[in-house]
C-alpha cells in the first residue's frame, strides 16, 4: 500500500495499482480470509507516518484480525496505530535501525502485538541478507541472525518477504522459508511468490511455514481465498472453513 492505495509489484519494483484497501479487506473478510497485512511501503522511505485514516476506516469494515506497518519509528507510533483498531504492528526499517524499539514495544503491549516484517534477498546459495527501506538498502546484515535477535527481544511473529520471489507467481521462497522456522521459535508467515495452489500446500509443509500471505493471486482474481482453502483442506492441511 502506498498513498492510500493498494499496489503490488514485482522484487518490490514495477508497482500496479490494485485498488482501494478498505474495498479490498472488506472483500477479503467476505471471502473467509484469517487475517489481513497492511503494509505502507513507502512511509519510512518518505520519512513520514502511516495513513491512519485508512486503517480506522479498515477497522470499521472487517472482523478478523489485521496487522498494519511503514514508517512505524516510535512506542507512540504503535500504540496510534493501535488505537486505530490494528491487532498487530508490523516493524521493519525503524527496528533494524533501533532493535529496542521491539522490545520496548513488547514491554508496552505484549509480543502478540509486535510483528517484525523481515525483506530478504539471496546472496549466495544458503545465506540471505536483510534489505530495508522498502527493500532498496543492503544491510548485509543475515536474515537468520536478525530473525534470531529479533525474537530474542520480543518480537511475537515474523513476516518473511522474500524479495527474490516476489510477485513472480513462480513459488515461495521454500529454502529462506524454512532456513528461519528452524531457527526461531515463533510463528512464521511466508510471503513472495504465490502463483499457483500447490505453492501453498509446499511453503506450509516443506517450507514450515505457519501462515502463507498471498497479494497478486486475490487482488486480480486468479484465486480466491475460499478456493486455497479447500484445496488445502482436501489435501489435510488444517485451515478454517
Amino acid at each position: 500500500m502506498t498513498e492510500g492505495k493498494v499496489v503490488k509489484g514485482i522484487k518490490f519494483k514495477t508497482f500496479r495499482d490494485a485498488g482501494d484497501p478498505v474495498r479490498l479487506a472488506a472483500e477479503y473478510d467476505r471471502q473467509g480470509a484469517d487475517e489481513l497485512v497492511f503494509l505502507d511501503i513507502t512511509a519510512s522511505v518518505e520519512n513520514r507516518d502511516i495513513l491512519l485514516d485508512v486503517v480506522r476506516r479498515t477497522a470499521c469494515e472487517v472482523t478478523i484480525p489485521f496487522s498494519v506497518g511503514g514508517g512505524i519509528r516510535t512506542v507512540e507510533d504503535m500504540r496510534l496505530i493501535l488505537s486505530s483498531g490494528a491487532d498487530k504492528v508490523s516493524v521493519n526499517t525503524g527496528a533494524f535501525r533501533n532493535p529496542h524499539l521491539i522490545s520496548d514495544c513488547a514491554n508496552e503491549f505484549g509480543s502478540q502485538c509486535v510483528v517484525l516484517s523481515l525483506d530478504a534477498r539471496k546472496k549466495d546459495k544458503t545465506h540471505w541478507n536483510v534489505f530495508i527501506n522498502g527493500g532498496r538498502e543492503d544491510t548485509n546484515m543475515s536474515a537468520i541472525d536478525w530473525a534470531k535477535k529479533a525474537v530474542s527481544l520480543g518480537a511475537g511473529e515474523i513476516l518473511l518477504t522474500s524479495i527474490d520471489t516476489d510477485g513472480t507467481k513462480e513459488g515461495f521462497n521454500v529454502e529462506l522459508t524454512r532456513a528461519v522456522a528452524k531457527t526461531v521459535n515463533v510463528s512464521i508467515i511466508a510471503s513472495g511468490g504465490a502463483g499457483k495452489l500447490e505453492d501453498f500446500v509446499e511453503i506450509l509443509t516443506v517450507g514450515r511455514a505457519d501462515a502463507a500471505l498471498a497479494a497478486s493471486l486475490f487482488h486480480f482474481k486468479e484465486l480466491t481465498i475460499g478456493k486455497v482453502k479447500e484445496y488445502l483442506n482436501e489435501r489435510n492441511i488444517a485451515v478454517r472453513i
